[in-house]
């Protein structure tokens, strides 16, 4: 999620580094390369040896929606003691995923010391490590499906509130086409997603994670960033694909013209 959220965030104008694991294998050179091309610094991304990188299996169905099956190497090293952290100085904002628990521990605890805004990416993950991330992070920002299993709530705005108690700063859930739902100060606070029409929506919460990270690092509010990221969201779902349908930043502002 953090490799496909760092190439969107490249492509809205962001310099971007990305940090993370890959096997030393043919896939992890080709993961490599497609993050190069995009202008995506990978000084940060570790090789290591006898595992495997990461794939996925991406199913969609007649309505843009899909279902993502991956699998994870349990060979690939857990240590985060390698991350360049000290490069986090000067940062204007830090995302992590729930996939490397370890990893995005260690990077957000550096992030809190240089005073880098930290962004969690909130998905589906083992029930510890998401609400152990929460307790680490400046927004929380969760995809629907990740909020109903971290909070167990029968409601978007019910499950905000019961996570906003381990999390010191923003709790905020994305809804698809019914857009971003946060709470502020505890009140109720929705970003409604611009009308468009949807052709695979792969990705997308990834692209609204990066745009979302984008607009804090360019020191917006939680509001202009949600509808940023929306925007951003609302672009990639008319296009197939997943990190290659991310849009422009050109595009983006466009589209909110016209909103």
């Amino acid at each position: 999620m953090a490799a496909n959220a760092s190439v969107a965030a490249a492509r809205l104008g962001a310099q971007v580094d990305y940090w993370g694991r890959v096997g030393a294998d043919a896939d992890g050179e080709q993961i490599v390369a497609w993050l190069q091309a995009e202008g995506v610094g990978t000084q940060g991304v570790r090789r290591i040896a006898g595992a495997r990188s990461p794939r996925t299996a991406v199913l969609l169905d007649e309505r843009g929606e899909r279902l993502i099956c991956t699998y994870d190497d349990p060979a690939l090293d857990t240590d985060p003691s390698w991350l360049p952290v000290a490069a986090l100085a000067g940062c204007g904002a830090m995302l992590a995923d729930v996939r490397w628990r370890d990893g995005a521990a260690r990077a957000f605890e550096a992030a809190r010391v240089a005073r880098v805004p930290r962004i969690l990416d909130a998905d589906i993950a083992p029930l510890e490590s998401v609400r152990d991330l929460c307790t680490r992070c400046d927004y929380a920002i969760f995809s629907e499906p990740g909020l109903n299993l971290a909070s167990g709530a029968s409601s978007p705005a019910e499950g905000l509130r019961q996570m906003q108690a381990g999390v010191s700063g923003v709790v905020g859930v994305t809804l698809g086409d019914d857009g971003f739902l946060w709470l502020d100060a505890g009140r109720e606070r929705r970003a409604a997603a611009p009308s468009v029409s949807v052709l695979d929506t792969l990705a997308a919460g990834d692209v609204f994670h990066a745009a979302f990270a984008v607009a804090i690092a360019e020191r917006k509010t939680v509001a202009e960033a949600a509808a940023f990221a929306n925007a951003a969201a609302a672009l990639k779902c008319t296009r197939p694909g997943g990190r290659s349908g991310a849009p422009k930043r050109a595009e983006v502002e466009a589209l909110l013209g016209r909103s």
